[in-house]
């Protein structure tokens, strides 16, 4: 360069530096150190995946120019170098004719400063600064950079994606009641049986029942109820006496069925009851009956309750009698002849056995029990497999196998199954907190709150769910709430950002988990809230013990920024 440029240049320079000095910049920035600056909370705060940063600072009397203006500026400084400057707030002197907050030159003056980021990991080890550009009209100087706070605590951030999916429950029953029903007629005023009445298909096939249920070690005969009857027709005397006979005989050829069975000579295995005139049934065949005059005689039913009343009455209207004692009397002189089974099902060794041959043969609950009789995640998901293969109408066998996948960290298949489940039960409440458990997975937060508000009433899954949400979004009393008594890593996060460590130590006590790693991490996260050194060096020996990563966590933990200093803590994390 040449010299005379060199000359030109300093010119510019010392004319520059003095005009600011005539300004009082140059005295303003000499004398910055007067300036007070308080940063809340410091360290920043990570939520809802957001820093917000407040700053104040106060200006003291005789300092501030009366034609100054200042632009300050916030600015992060990570780690690694990145600066990520903040809004900008101007203040100005008495003089400046501008709309910014005012500071007096003798009074002095203070401004205050809110703004909002999102949060990145770089911001977890940073120098929070301030920057100020003053200037008088084109005539400027920039402060230093003033250090008011460092880091960012991002504790929320270890919040477990730990959604819980429910498994749809089977309605396997060991042991189940039959029955098996057949009628025997008779004749107007008879109680004999009728050969005829033996040789009907009913009737065959229930003395068929009854003799394969007398030699299967499954069937365990409770006994045989036998309900006789008589027509509501003629007087009621002889009808009472009839449909005692009636029971009688009906009795007699159930007797014959169980000549070798010795349970059957127990008394009560044969339980007797007899209905003299059978309005009941006279009223059902009736409104099922297309006779003509059917609602008047209903009506009648209803208006008497005497039953020589109620037969006169119905004989007076005569043409519509005709057709009930042709179409429904007769159908009413009966015994009905009912055997009470209870049949035992397979055995589990029989439905494992069974699965692993002919799961065809298996039914839908003894396929979804079967899963339940191992804690092999590959076992049940073949069998709930199978069970979707098999029947193929039945949501639970999908819902259950995208269960399993969850398990198995297979979000993506899962997802599959439950959106099939849904397909077969839109509604399903359980299938719409398995999605949501699947969004939350997949991170998306928002999706999977909409499940879980959808879901409501499917378990206690579901509010554990919605509190893994409030959580994420910085709602911490809600989340206590949603927990309730749960003894987890969440759990215990939820109840320390909400401001009560001494609940937070006790949900990681009570928790199944509570010696692994993030447990004694968290736990030394509530030591450093309580200033507990003792809690904070014992927990992350032994988290450190269980994952050496978490050393290297710790050291860049605002948490404990107080100790990182403290040579106790630097041997720990070393």
């Amino acid at each position: 360069m040449k010299r005379s440029s060199i000359i030109y240049l300093a010119s510019i320079v010392v004319v520059t530096f003095a005009l600011s000095s005539c300004t009082g910049l140059k005295k303003m920035k000499k004398n910055q150190g007067v300036i007070k600056y308080t940063l809340s909370p410091n360290p920043l705060e990570m939520h809802a995946d957001s820093v917000v940063v407040n700053v104040s600072g106060k200006f003291p009397e005789k300092y501030y120019q009366k034609k100054v203006t200042c632009e300050i500026t916030p600015v992060l400084k990570s780690a690694g170098g990145t600066e990520i400057p903040l809004k900008m707030i101007k203040v100005q002197g008495e003089k400046v004719q501008d709309n910014n907050s005012v500071i007096k030159t003798l009074g002095g003056g203070s401004f205050s400063y809110t703004d909002k980021i999102a949060y990145t990991p770089d911001i977890r080890v940073c120098d929070v600064n301030v920057k100020i550009h003053a200037f008088v009209k084109k005539k400027f100087v920039d402060f230093d950079l003033v250090a008011i706070g460092n880091g960012t605590i991002a504790t929320p951030g270890l919040l477990e994606k730990d959604s819980k999916a429910i498994i749809a429950k089977d309605k396997f029953v060991r042991i189940f009641s039959e029955t098996k029903e057949a009628n025997i007629m008779y004749v107007i005023n008879q109680s004999n049986v009728r050969p005829g009445e033996l040789s009907k298909d009913e009737m065959k096939a229930l003395k068929k029942y009854l003799a394969n249920a007398q030699t299967n070690p499954r069937k365990d005969i409770k006994g045989v109820n036998i309900s006789s009857y008589a027509s509501p027709d003629g007087a009621e005397d002889l009808n009472a006496k009839l449909s005692v006979n009636r029971g009688t005989s009906a009795t007699g050829v159930m007797k014959g069925e169980f000549k070798k069975f010795e349970k059957a000579k127990t008394q009560g295995f044969f339980n007797e009851k007899s209905t003299a005139e059978d309005w009941d049934g006279f009223q059902k065949l009736m409104t099922a009956s297309d006779i003509a005059d059917k609602d008047l005689i209903i009506r009648v039913l209803s208006m008497y309750s005497d039953p020589v009343q109620r037969e006169k009455e119905i004989k007076n209207i005569s043409k519509a009698y005709l057709q009930v004692a042709d179409k429904v009397l007769p159908k009413l002189r009966r015994s009905v002849l009912v055997a009470n089974v209870d049949s035992t099902g397979r055995s589990d060794d029989e439905l494992n056995a069974t699965f692993d041959t002919l799961p065809s043969v298996l039914s839908v609950e003894e396929l979804l029990y079967t899963a339940t009789l191992t804690k092999d995640l590959n076992r049940q998901l073949k069998i709930y497999q199978t069970t979707a293969s098999q029947y193929p109408t039945e949501w639970r066998g999908f819902n259950n196998s995208g269960f399993v996948l969850i398990q198995q960290n297979n979000n993506a298949d899962a997802k599959t199954q439950f959106e099939k489940a849904k397909s077969l039960n839109a509604g399903n409440t359980i299938v719409l907190n398995n999605l949501g458990a699947c969004a939350l997975s997949d991170g998306d937060f928002t999706k999977a709150e909409e499940y879980f508000k959808s879901a409501g009433g499917a378990g206690s899954e579901v509010n554990y769910n919605l509190g893994i949400c409030a959580v994420k979004k910085a709602d911490y009393t809600g989340a206590v709430t949603y927990f309730g008594s749960a003894c987890t890593f969440n759990a215990a996060l939820a109840k320390l950002l909400s401001g009560n460590p001494d609940a937070a130590s006790k949900a990681i006590d009570c928790a199944d988990d509570k010696e692994r790693d993030m447990m004694y991490y968290l736990k030394a996260v509530i030591g450093a809230r309580q200033a507990n050194t003792d809690l904070i060096y014992n927990s992350l020996r032994a988290a450190i013990a269980k994952n050496a990563k978490l050393a290297g966590d710790a050291k860049t933990d605002m948490e404990f920024f107080k100790y990182f200093n403290d040579d106790s803590f630097k041997s720990v994390v070393k």
